[in-house]
């Protein structure tokens, strides 16, 4: 009677224990996948707030399953754990999405911005051949020192558009376009003034 009472018992024990709840380890896997494959899309730059809530829903998820590993085996719940898995995994596939979409736009908008830094460039080194030596030799140098950084700046943008940092680019882009702009009104006003002054001296 004793060791069948025992048998009995290690029976029930055993079926108890089998019927405990266990984490949802599939799911749970592919929330973390679709959360790293966020990540590795570009999803920490171009869709930054989006991807950092879904960081904190994954946070979340495990902190659920820790709480309830926690608990003792009859008393575990990863119901909850199973929600915040798939909510996890629909909002890093959706944060995903958007983080591509974001992309190419800004792969476009670089591309734009370094072919008007060309023309700016291009523009600006014409205009400098034109620049009169007049007396201040020294002025003259540094806007041709100026031009010619300028164009070595564009190497610095095609660098970073191969690297896929289309925002970088974009941004360095439009600061050589900036200062390409700037030294050639530089160069405009200096023309301007000895045209200006070659009338005056043509009327006297």
């Amino acid at each position: 009677m004793k060791i069948r009472y025992v048998l009995v018992s290690i029976l029930g024990m055993s079926l108890l224990m089998g019927g405990c709840a266990q984490p949802p380890a599939d799911q749970i896997n592919a929330a973390e996948q679709a959360v790293k494959d966020a990540q590795q899309n570009g999803a920490t730059t171009y869709a930054a707030n989006d991807y950092a809530k879904v960081e904190g829903l994954l946070a979340a998820m495990k902190t659920e399953v820790a709480e309830q590993d926690g608990k003792f085996a009859l008393f575990r719940d990863y119901g909850k754990a199973e929600q915040l898995a798939a909510t996890t995994k629909a909002e890093a596939e959706r944060v995903k999405a958007d983080a591509a979409k974001k992309m190419e736009e800004a792969k476009f908008a670089a591309a734009q911005a370094y072919q008007a830094a060309q023309t700016t460039v291009a523009s600006t080194l014409a205009l400098v051949a034109k620049a009169p030596a007049g007396k201040d030799r020294a002025a003259l140098e540094a806007i041709k020192t100026d031009a010619q950084a300028l164009k070595a700046s564009l190497n610095d943008v095609q660098v970073l558009l191969d690297r896929s940092e289309y925002l970088a680019a974009q941004t360095k882009a439009k600061a050589i376009q900036e200062k390409g702009e700037a030294v050639s009104h530089e160069i405009e006003t200096a023309l301007a003034k000895i045209g200006k002054g070659k009338t005056m001296a043509r009327k006297k």
